[in-house]
């Protein structure tokens, strides 16, 4: 029996990037669980988890268009330093979330802070990145 579209599986997995850092793992955790086509997890991802069998452990590179996508410039924003809520002392590396004016909430990471300028970024941290992730079907449900 192998994974097909609609099967439910739960996975063992390290994600490493192309130097070798590695970016999550499910190793001290529960496998992941999830249903194939559904599209809760990156496409490249799914599509490695297709007929493979309980036991079977493979190592797949996921390029960036199956993965989380480019890095968009455009998704870059620079604000005036009197828009942040005066309750917040803006730092790098802060998250935080911008309300989109269709009601969505859009998560942003502050990139640069200067005087005047508070410059976010709404790529997905791993936008821009092959993955590479060595995967392990624990079973299929």
């Amino acid at each position: 029996m192998s994974a097909q579209q609609g099967d439910t599986v739960k996975v063992h997995y390290t994600g490493k990037l192309d130097d070798g850092t590695v970016f999550d793992s499910s190793a001290e955790r529960d496998p992941l669980e999830f249903t194939i086509g559904s599209g809760t997890i990156i496409p490249g991802f799914e599509q490695a988890v297709i007929g493979m069998a309980p036991g079977e452990s493979k190592t797949q590179v996921i390029p960036t268009e199956n993965a989380y996508g480019p890095y968009l410039e455009e998704m870059v924003l620079t604000i005036d330093r009197q828009q942040m809520p005066s309750e917040i002392e803006p730092e790098v590396g802060q998250q935080l979330q911008l309300q989109h004016p269709t009601g969505g909430i859009i998560p942003v990471v502050i990139t640069d802070v200067s005087q005047g300028t508070v410059t976010l970024d709404a790529n997905h941290p791993l936008a821009g990145e092959d993955l590479t992730f060595h995967i392990q079907l624990v079973e299929i449900a």
